[in-house]
Parts: C-alpha cells; sequence; structure tokens
C-alpha cells in the first residue's frame, strides 16, 4: 500500500525562511508558483530575461531572475521545464549555482530516472507531481480545496527531503485532496506507460480506427465522428466522476451489454503482448533513446508525426463538427 498524507500530516513551516526558485512558467510553473506565493512561501520564478514568460510572472505579481540568479540564493529549485531541455538548463544555469544542502525538485522523473541529470551527493533530490493540469492545480487551489499529488525521494542528503517535499505538496493545497508516496522510478515508469499506451496513444488510436471503420463502410464522417470521437468526452466525464460503476449505470443498458460483450475485440491478447513491448521499452531505455535522438535532430520525427495527425480527413471533420458548438455573436 502506498502511503497517504494530509493536510494534519505536513508542516508548512519547514518552508519557513527558506528561499524557493520555479524554474519555468509554463502551466505548471505558473499554477504551482502562485498557488506557492499565495501560501505564503518566498518565491522566485527563474526564467529568460525579458521574454513572455518573464512578463508574464512579472504581471502576475511575482519576483523574477534570470535562471542562474534564481539559483543562486535557493534552498528549493524547482525545475518546471519541458522534459527535453531540462539536461541543457541544469548543466548551464543549475549545477554551477546549487548551493550544497539545497533540494532539487521534480514534478516528473524522466531525468532523474535514466540519469540524464546526475545531481551532486550533497542536495536533496525530490519530487512533487501534481496529477492535474496546471489550469486545474490554480483552479483548485483558488476554491480552497486543491489536486493529489505524489511525492517522492531520491537523494536524502540533509535528512529533510520528505518534509520539504511534503511541505510543497502542501502549499499547493495538495493535502487537502491527498498525496502519496512513492518513487521516481514509478512515477517515470507508469507515467510513460499510461501516456503512450492508453491516454495519448491508445486513446487516439482507438480513435482513429473507429473513424475510418465506419467511413469506409460508407457511413458520413461526421455521423462517424459524433459517434467515436465527440462523445469520448462524455464518458470520460462518468468515468472520472464515478468509475466504471457510474458510467455503467448511466449509458443506455444496451450499451452496457454492447461494451461488456464485444470490447474484448478490440482489446485482444495481441493488444495486450503491445502493451508489454511499449513497458518494456519504457524499462529498458528504448524509448528514451529514441525521444532523446529526435530532440537530438530538432524534433524532424515528431514533426513529421504532427503533420501527418493534421492531414487527417478525421481533424478536418473535426474543426467542422466543433465550430457548431460556438455561439455566434
Amino acid at each position: 500500500m502506498m502511503q497517504l498524507y494530509h493536510d494534519n500530516d505536513v508542516d508548512l513551516k519547514v518552508l519557513d525562511g527558506k528561499k524557493v526558485a520555479v524554474l519555468g512558467y509554463g502551466a505548471q510553473g505558473r499554477a504551482q508558483a502562485l498557488c506557492f506565493h499565495d501560501s505564503g512561501i518566498d518565491v522566485t520564478v527563474g526564467v529568460r530575461k525579458d521574454g513572455k514568460s518573464w512578463n508574464k510572472a512579472k504581471e502576475d505579481g511575482l519576483k523574477v531572475a534570470e535562471f542562474a540568479d534564481a539559483v543562486k540564493d535557493a534552498d528549493v529549485v524547482m525545475i518546471l521545464l519541458p522534459d527535453e531541455i531540462q539536461p541543457e538548463i541544469y548543466e548551464q544555469y543549475v549545477k554551477p549555482n546549487l548551493k550544497k544542502g539545497a533540494a532539487l525538485e521534480f514534478a516528473h522523473g524522466f531525468n532523474i530516472t535514466y540519469k540524464l541529470i546526475v545531481p551532486p551527493e550533497d542536495v536533496d533530490v525530490i519530487m512533487m507531481a501534481p496529477k492535474s493540469p496546471g489550469d486545474k492545480e490554480r483552479d483548485e487551489f483558488v476554491a480552497g480545496f486543491g489536486v493529489p499529488a505524489l511525492i517522492c525521494v531520491y537523494q536524502d542528503y540533509t535528512g529533510n527531503a520528505k518534509n520539504v517535499a511534503l511541505a510543497l505538496a502542501k502549499g499547493l493545497g495538495s493535502t487537502r485532496a491527498g498525496v502519496f508516496e512513492t518513487t521516481f522510478d514509478n512515477e517515470t515508469y507508469t507515467d510513460l506507460f499510461g501516456e503512450q499506451a492508453v491516454l495519448c496513444g491508445g486513446m487516439t488510436a482507438m480513435i482513429k480506427a473507429g473513424f475510418q471503420t465506419l467511413v469506409d463502410a460508407g457511413y458520413p464522417p461526421q455521423m462517424a465522428y459524433f459517434e467515436v470521437f465527440h462523445e469520448t468526452k462524455l464518458i470520460d466525464d462518468l468515468l472520472y466522476a464515478g468509475g466504471f460503476e457510474l458510467m455503467w449505470h448511466v449509458v443506455s443498458n444496451t450499451a452496457e451489454f454492447g461494451g461488456l460483450t464485444r470490447r474484448d475485440r478490440v482489446i485482444t491478447e495481441e493488444s495486450k503482448k503491445g502493451m508489454q513491448s511499449i513497458l518494456d521499452d519504457i524499462h529498458d531505455g528504448t524509448f528514451k533513446n529514441e525521444w532523446r535522438a529526435d530532440y537530438d535532430a530538432g524534433l524532424k520525427r515528431l514533426h513529421e508525426m504532427e503533420a501527418d495527425e493534421k492531414a487527417l480527413q478525421l481533424e478536418a471533420v473535426g474543426k467542422e463538427i466543433r465550430s457548431l458548438f460556438q455561439r455566434k455573436n
């Protein structure tokens, strides 16, 4: 069983007098920095000078500094940048300025698990990973609640690493919902698998295949789009709210019987072998190597795949259908 922490288990005062540097001001960086600021934590946002993020953070009323300056005085350095650019930013700005006894914090374990970033031995290395997009984190915090999160300790130099990770989670409001303790490797492997096999890879592949099956059978593409793409949100909302039980209760008996008796024709034993091969690629570094190679090549392969997706009939029909749901002034 995973250890679960709530508000009463965590002392936010662990961060009293400590300076926190949030590197990056995208969806996660902005949400976390604003919540920390509102929780009374001393936050400085580290970004490139005079860029869009620099100006946005200043407009939001936060202290802003260039990466190196943000790191120099920080007791906690949070690297909330895209996975692919973290090693470069770390080597250039963080590593030369990270002080002994500081906590180096991540929201995803990718670069630590695969040793693309190798921290010195005299710092804590922790993770506080909210299980939500940044906008949702901020909305829940402002509403007086929070989103669940994971915390992990990879390296505990000071003996206080877990307390710092938990305090960050409390500063985000996550302990109001619940915070689970796990490991960097577990977070990395399960996160990548979920994205590839189910959430981003598996779901889009299912939608594409279902759409094409109906269109090839002679059905209008608009009808196909409604049935295999548009209505995924209805099902997802039910699953999110109450799991399988609520979803099966709300849909028709016909849908329930059809779904339960036919789904194994789609997710077959071969499908499950494919999922296992995805997990194997994650475990042995094959995926990491492919991703890093494409990044080093200027994201050539990724951009080609994006162009292929954009050219799909499914996408053209989707734009047409989605426009119908936009109110006209």
